[in-house]
């Protein structure tokens, strides 16, 4: 019952008229910027972060959640109409639902993501609703040895699991453990890899290395890869209330159930994402269709598209509760989040739910109504997305540099800020052109410093012992338990390449290497 009275408290606050505002400008955003092709949730999050700094925590976390869910609901309209996967996530969205939409049917597959994505939001916030609490209250007794315990499982499942190689996994997280550990060390107010420059002693800012990452990185190495020709969006015909027919529903509410059972507590682990959660319920639906729905997978199954949305967004539910709980990011884009509370001086963990008790619930709050407003933007609005999927690549992608810019130098408004911003940038394309994974990076970068905080702590209580890290029976279930995620998250990876594998051939047409259109 205490849950849900601090949630009714939480809606008290999030109901309120300039909370509701925010709400819903940080869902329009976000779906607005998630629906432009070749850009993701983790993508969309980075370059849309410096929007909040001006307001207040509870209205900026409101914001940032909006745009979070909207990102994630953005794809699946790119993917749908233009065959243009912003992320590995939405591919099979991309696999079958554009395949519906050259039917004639992509109204059908568009309503069916855009419902599937709002109960699958609704059930898997409802779980977090009342998993968080109970977690955070067996956190909050967790020592500093407990603590750099979790960081260290957190550092290696993300560095070994996201990416194709284990190997470049682990230097990409070396280097965001170098970039967390530039600036003032805390005990001695010794500098540390500044070479001099004072705008370096108080470090590099996490806002600027995820934005420099995944706006900017990002789009340098879309725009580089991109050819010419005109944008062809499958157009939408109809009103949106007869999208779905009594077939379609039919059809649809069972892989919205199974896909939510599936995302959810993949989301909960490093354990590879979204996008395994995506590719595990499309195999469980082609699994267990029968006769005609069977033999339209691959040509166009409305089950193909429902499932895996499902999926998708009951996994990013899932990924906030071990960030909110633990302060674990165990995606990139959870790690962004973690960065968005950093810069209002709010560390995320077992304490959040004490010290910032009507913060975190008004923010668990506006998910439920982030989610009723995303639902009717996604299906009245659709033209309205249309439209936007035909901005020119060249004036899209000018844009989002320029306001990634603008972000980084609004931080301080300090011209190294920006000049940061563009050098981060450009490791983050070198390491996109050369198959490195961004995630693990930013994750060090942000990690590193809370890493080295329970370390020292965990030393100074020891006098230097370091079986003291693995003294208590905790300890001892964590470093287990990583043994254990890293084996499931290989198993799980192999399965999603083999279910890649079996699937029919797609043309799915990434936007990095798109062709032009005929």
């Amino acid at each position: 019952m205490d849950s849900l009275t601090a949630l009714l408290e939480g809606f008290a606050t999030a109901l309120q008229p300039q909370y509701l505002l925010y709400a819903l400008f940080g869902v329009f955003v976000g779906t607005a910027v998630g629906v432009l092709p070749g850009i993701g949730p983790a993508m969309t999050v980075a370059l849309l972060l410096p929007l909040t700094y001006s307001l207040d925590p509870t209205g900026a976390l409101i914001v940032f959640a909006g745009i979070y869910y909207g990102g994630m609901y953005g794809g699946s309209t790119t993917s749908i109409l233009l065959n243009t996967p912003g992320e590995s996530a939405s591919i099979v969205t991309a696999l079958e639902g554009n395949r519906m939409a050259k039917a004639g049917r992509g109204a059908a597959a568009l309503a069916t993501a855009a419902i599937g994505s709002f109960v699958a939001g609704t059930a898997a916030t409802i779980a977090l609703t009342f998993l968080a609490p109970g977690i955070a209250k067996l956190a909050v007794q967790l020592g500093p040895a407990d603590y750099f315990a979790l960081i260290v499982v957190a550092f290696l499942t993300v560095g070994a699991l996201l990416g194709s190689s284990v190997s470049r996994g682990l230097v990409s997280l070396g280097l965001g453990l170098l970039l967390g550990l530039v600036g003032t060390e805390v005990l001695s107010g010794q500098q540390r890899y500044t070479f001099g420059i004072p705008s370096l002693a108080d470090g590099i800012d996490v806002v600027i290395i995820a934005v420099g990452l995944f706006a900017v990185g990002e789009t340098l190495y879309v725009a580089s890869r991109l050819r010419h020709g005109p944008v062809r969006v499958i157009p939408v015909t109809g009103g949106w209330r007869t999208w779905m027919t009594r077939g379609d529903w039919a059809r649809s509410w069972r892989p919205w159930l199974r896909g939510t059972a599936i995302g959810f507590p993949i989301g909960t682990i490093p354990a590879g994402g979204a996008d395994v959660a995506t590719f595990l319920s499309y195999a469980t639906e082609r699994r267990l269709a029968r006769g005609g729905a069977k033999a339209e997978f691959g040509r166009g199954a409305i089950e193909g598209v429902a499932g895996p949305e499902a999926a998708n967004n009951a996994a990013a539910a899932g990924v906030l509760v071990p960030l909110l709980t633990l302060g674990l990011p165990t995606t990139a884009t959870a790690a962004i989040i973690i960065s968005a509370f950093q810069s209002y001086g709010i560390r995320p963990g077992p304490m959040l739910f004490e010290n910032q008790s009507g913060l975190v619930w008004a923010l668990i709050a506006s998910l439920y109504i982030g989610n009723v407003m995303l639902l009717v933007l996604n299906l009245p609005l659709v033209g309205m997305w249309v439209k936007v999927l035909r901005i020119p690549r060249p004036y899209l992608y000018a844009g989002i540099l320029a306001f990634a810019g603008l972000g980084a130098y609004a931080l301080h408004f300090n011209v190294f800020d920006t000049l940061t911003l563009l050098l981060v940038g450009l490791i983050g394309f070198l390491m996109r052109r050369y198959g490195y994974p961004v995630a693990p990076m930013v994750v060090g970068g942000i990690l590193g410093p809370m890493a080295e905080e329970q370390l020292r702590k965990s030393m100074a209580i020891s006098q230097g012992d370091l079986a003291y890290l693995v003294h208590s029976p905790f300890a001892i279930i964590a470093y287990s338990t990583l043994a254990v995620i890293i084996v499931l998250g290989m198993w799980l990876k192999r399965r999603k390449a083999r279910l890649e594998a079996s699937a029919p051939s797609p043309d799915v047409v990434p936007e990095r290497e798109a062709q032009p259109a005929e």
